[in-house]
């Protein structure tokens, strides 16, 4: 087994996530093995770009496979972060749709037009979490981050929805169920509010 694994699949923001971790003291595998992402004790999806290429490159690489071996078989932990949480759901409409890692119930969206706001929504927003959020341990309820997206993954009854945000309307900022964690925000860009909830995952 290894430690904690950075999935290296192209379209990460992987500077900032590998010097953030580093930070909390400790030394990620940044990979894009399938065989070393399959065997990881804890892995880290980031991601900016496009749902439906992420997934194609995902799928290509073997990477898909290797995550849900990871994820659904062996029970290793996850933390998805901006297209990191898309991709972990059943489906993306993004660039025409295609399906995800299927680890988060729902499908992710394009936000909607509002008169007003501006997408991409980018900046520091307060997010609500739940008071059970193992995430937001030692963080409150109400909590200012980072986002930069364009869709989302919408309100709908399922379990695990840790946070929720408003920008013309609500969305799911943060998810956790069992071994699945993810955020739509940016924890690397969260300053101190999100060096707490990535130190709150490593312990998990």
């Amino acid at each position: 087994m290894t430690g904690l694994v950075v999935v290296d699949y192209g379209m990460g923001n992987l500077h900032s996530v590998l010097s953030v971790l580093r930070y909390l003291g400790v030394e990620p595998l940044l990979s894009s093995d399938p065989e070393t992402v399959a065997g990881a004790d804890a892995l880290l999806l980031p991601g900016v770009g496009s749902f439906r290429k992420a997934m194609e490159r995902l799928n290509q690489t073997g990477l898909a496979d290797a995550l849900k071996e990871a994820i659904t078989v062996r029970q290793r932990k996850i933390l998805g972060i901006c297209l990191g949480q898309q991709l972990m759901a059943e489906y993306g409409e993004e660039d025409g749709g295609q399906a995800g890692l299927g680890f988060i119930p729902g499908a992710v969206t394009r936000l909607p037009p509002v008169p007003g706001l501006k997408v991409p929504h980018v900046g520091f927003n307060t997010v609500r979490f739940d008071s059970g959020s193992r995430l937001a341990d030692g963080l409150g309820e109400a909590v200012d981050v980072y986002f930069v997206h364009s869709y989302r993954l919408g309100v709908e009854e399922r379990p695990g929805m840790a946070a929720l945000c408003n920008y013309g309307g609500d969305f799911v900022a943060a998810y956790e169920h069992e071994n699945v964690f993810a955020t739509q925000f940016h924890p690397e860009k969260s300053q101190t509010n999100g060096l707490r909830l990535l130190s709150n995952f490593l312990a998990a």
